[in-house]
């Protein structure tokens, strides 16, 4: 039986149980922050929604503009230190921004890459001095920031980054040369975060200053989507900077870049629930209103599924998204509590949650896929057309499976920082292993019936978790170090571990409702929970037997696969019944919020 525990450290849900009333909920946000929320709603109405095909356009200093007037609500400076002119919200604030920006298209990706990659480094990273020149200006958008990390060979491997930075023989500057490509914000940026090898392979960090003799940028990238935001190669020839703009230390460029990369994936979680919700919105008032054979088109059944089923997948992201974010906020608080400073503690805590980053970033991006792909399905031949608000959604959709470290690199991370963090007895692994082993070669425990409410879902929770020792355990026992050669095998569990975070999330956050609000209030959440979860153990059979099958065969493969079967049982669900009910609640509102 697992341990129930207040919160669990990073990677630790798989082996623990949470208390459902430790965790954080959207209904948890306070008046203040839902102040903020309906700001950032009601900017994007008036100064962004109405003009996004000139956004699109790059019309000439149009997004700087945009952004000074978001810079003059504070949502640049939302989570930065009022000592350096932000707000000093918390994370959970922070990430409701994000939230609800994410709606915005090119708009919210200049905003995010600007208070994200591009400020935090200086805020993390920077000396004093560098945090007094930068951060104020960064808070209220006087300076835009950039982020450039990737190059034409180095895309994923950041490491292998080939441009240069050589400290001049009297030792006052640095002299940069080397080129950049995919750079968000490069064509208005007034600061470059820039990332380069000393001597050879130390890959250090810098800060650049836009006019700096040098520095030239391309012309804008044609893209898929996103067009609004500016994307240009940055190039630097003997770009000669002062040696204060030095970020962190010689040789410790990775710790920006990879630190930097958790805050940035949960964060693109954020950004792309919000769309998925504003999405989901429109595809809802377009099925109201678009009448076929005499009838709203929200009236068939194959229409009220597409309309739930995003509603349903919303919700999952928006429980995991915000339990990922208070664990993140509460390990920051115990850290400053300890005597870090704001900045370290902050890093720590989303360091010791890297794991539920990726996952998001995962999960998150692939929901809004879905969306915007079912969106264009319900306007049917309109959702074709670029005069319609799905081609935009569908075009800007598909940069987030790539952003922030592409999705199958994410999967693979999920594994390998699992596996290292077993490996160095930070979550214990082999116990939960060496139970199922036991477990499966033993007579199955039917135990006591549990008629609670929830006991078969959280059944099904713990029996997924299971299999997913199982088919890890097995995998590190055979391939050792060499497991990270197996992509797909790694890439199969992922999946599982994925499936099995979401739906806790989802759970956890529907008790607390049923506690609050009684169970008869939270009959379309709980509803919502069982749906997923009942395709979800669906999905972690699949991906289970694709790994079984990989690795095992004769008597091992038998057992693992009857194992497998064994852990992905769950009762008989309507789920047609469910999801209609759910629609017609969405439908009737106009609004995918259950």
């Amino acid at each position: 039986m697992q341990t129930v525990i207040s919160k669990t450290k990073g990677g630790e849900f798989l082996i623990k149980e949470t208390d459902h009333e430790a965790v954080f909920t959207p209904e948890d946000f306070n008046e203040e922050q839902k102040m903020i929320a309906q700001t950032c709603d009601d900017f994007l109405k008036t100064e962004v929604w109405p003009i996004l095909d000139r956004i699109d356009a790059l019309e000439e200093g149009l997004m700087p503009k945009l952004m000074d007037k978001a810079g003059e609500l504070g949502l640049l400076g939302i989570s930065l230190p009022e000592s350096y002119g932000g707000f000093g919200k918390d994370l959970n604030t922070t990430m409701l921004v994000t939230d609800r920006i994410g709606a915005g298209h090119s708009f919210a990706v200049a905003l995010s890459a600007h208070t994200g990659i591009g400020t935090l480094p200086i805020l993390y990273f920077g000396t004093e001095q560098q945090k007094s020149k930068y951060l104020s200006k960064l808070a209220t958008g006087e300076i835009k920031a950039s982020y450039c990390l990737t190059e034409p060979g180095s895309g994923s491997d950041a490491l292998a980054a080939k441009t240069k930075a050589e400290l001049t023989s009297d030792g006052q500057h640095w002299i940069l040369n080397g080129q950049k490509m995919w750079i968000t914000n490069a064509g208005f940026a007034d600061l470059f975060i820039v990332f380069a090898q000393v001597e050879g392979n130390k890959f250090t960090g810098f800060i650049v200053e836009k006019g700096t003799p040098g520095l030239s940028l391309g012309n804008e990238e044609h893209k898929m989507g996103i067009k609004g935001s500016s994307t240009r190669q940055v190039f630097f020839s003997d770009c000669k900077i002062p040696k204060d703009n030095l970020l962190g230390e010689i040789g410790k460029g990775h710790l920006i870049a990879f630190n930097i990369l958790n805050i940035g994936r949960i964060k693109l979680c954020g950004a792309v629930l919000g769309g998925s919700r504003h999405a989901a919105n429109t595809s809802i008032k377009y099925a109201n209103e678009r009448v076929q054979f005499k009838k709203a088109i929200s009236s068939f059944g194959a229409i009220q599924h597409k309309l739930a089923e995003q509603a349903i997948r919303i919700f999952v992201v928006e429980s995991a998204l915000y339990r990922a974010t208070n664990d993140i906020h509460q390990t920051e608080q115990q850290h400053i509590a300890q005597g870090k400073k704001m900045e370290e503690a902050l890093l720590l805590a989303a360091q010791e949650y890297a794991i539920e980053c990726a996952i998001l970033k995962v999960a998150g991006s692939e929901c809004l896929d879905f969306v915007v792909d079912e969106g264009v399905q319900i306007f049917g031949g309109y959702g074709f057309s670029a005069d319609y608000p799905m081609d935009r959604a569908y075009r800007d959709a598909r940069i987030n499976r790539i952003f922030e470290g592409t999705n199958e690199i994410n999967r693979m991370l999920i594994i390998d920082m699992l596996l290292k963090k077993a490996m160095k007895g930070e979550i214990d692994m082999m116990g939960p292993v060496m139970a199922v082993q036991k477990e499966l070669t033993s007579i199955p425990d039917f135990g006591d019936s549990d008629d609670s409410l929830f006991a078969e879902e959280k059944k099904a929770i713990v029996n997924i978790k299971k299999a997913i020792m199982m088919i890890s355990g097995a995998g590190a026992q055979k391939y050792q170090q060499a497991l990270a050669e197996e992509q797909e095998i790694m890439m199969n569990v992922s999946d599982m571990i994925i499936q099995a975070y979401m739906i806790e999330s989802t759970l956890l956050r529907v008790e607390k409702l049923v506690e609050t609000k009684g169970e008869a209030a939270c009959e379309l959440q709980i509803l919502a929970m069982k749906t997923y979860l009942y395709d979800s153990i669906d999905k972690v059979a699949k991906a289970g037997r694709d790994a079984i099958n990989s690795m095992e065969e004769g008597d091992m493969q038998r057992m693992m696969l009857m194992g497998l079967k064994r852990f992905t049982k769950y009762p008989a669900f309507n789920s047609k019944e469910a999801r209609r009910k759910i629609a017609a609640h969405i439908i009737a509102r106009q609004d995918s919020a259950l």
